[in-house]
């Protein structure tokens, strides 16, 4: 099988730049916190295992940020360019080389190594693979690339609970799909208080 491509959507865990929702919850400094909680938590996860991995890093400036060792020079990195997270992702699809590419971005803590192995296990027999957030949208997408693949990204209703509705929904109708397990992303603070509620 084609090795896997992981894209991670990620941006540095800065006051006033990542977590605007989270912050109007738990206050900027909190939300810093968790942002590089949860950052950290994504990118030992992404940076151990036999796919290759690219950030998608937003904004340009944070290019060459190191965000205290977390993403390594080594990592490979682009830029997520201009637009919504529509844009940003056909972006990402259409850099990618052929074969199993996903997409995440750093929100939700409990993602793991094996979690990322079972999203590519889980593609070597569908066209497609979600990670289901619990709040409607997904932690993780999968598809396997090949030359007639179309985008499943337009026209989702982003950053609600119709989210992974929408982008199954674009799928070819005979797309078969697999699903992982439920996880919480960290979006707001009720998210924050029930990850901890359920540790």
């Amino acid at each position: 099988m084609t090795k896997a491509t992981l894209l991670i959507y990620a941006k540095p865990p800065r006051m006033g730049l990542s977590k605007t929702r989270l912050a109007a919850g738990l206050g900027l400094t909190e939300a810093r916190r968790v942002a590089h909680f949860t950052l950290a938590r994504t990118m030992r996860a992404a940076l151990n295992g036999y796919w290759t991995s690219v950030l998608y890093a937003a904004p340009d400036t944070a290019m060459t940020d190191s965000v205290g060792g977390f993403w390594p020079a080594s990592l490979a990195r682009r830029s997520q360019g201009h637009g919504g997270l529509t844009e940003r992702l056909n972006k990402g699809l259409a850099e990618a080389p052929p074969g199993p590419v996903l997409f995440m971005g750093s929100d939700a803590p409990d993602i793991t190594p094996a979690l990322l192995r079972n999203a590519i296990r889980t593609l070597q027999n569908n066209d497609a693979v979600f990670g289901p957030a619990r709040d409607g949208g997904f932690w993780l997408f999968g598809i396997n690339k090949g030359s007639r693949t179309r985008s499943p990204f337009g026209k989702v209703r982003w950053s609600g609970p119709h989210a992974m509705e929408d982008v199954w929904g674009n799928l070819p109708p005979h797309a078969r799909v697999g699903l992982l397990p439920t996880l919480i992303d960290i979006d707001e603070a009720d998210d924050w208080h029930a990850w901890n509620a359920a540790r």
